[in-house]
């Protein structure tokens, strides 16, 4: 944490590189799958919201970073 901000950020890049990137089609799946799990959150608990926003955030990163690979980037 930095002397200009007052929370940690949920994703640092120089900390929070992952060695391996799932295939495209099962990040897909597990994304889909997330979704799914996330949708029945609720919107009034903020634990629930917070959980739906770190397992979203997470397979997103996965969904470009095998995108990004598929691609050759």
């Amino acid at each position: 944490m930095s002397d200009t901000t007052s929370y940690t950020a949920l994703f640092d890049p120089a900390v929070d590189q992952t060695p391996w990137t799932p295939p495209l089609q099962q990040i897909l799946k597990t994304a889909r799958e997330e979704l799914e799990k996330q949708a029945a959150a609720n919107i009034h608990d903020r634990q629930a919201m917070i959980l739906a926003a770190t397992g979203l955030e997470m397979r997103l990163r996965q969904l470009l970073a095998a995108l990004d690979e598929e691609a050759g980037r």
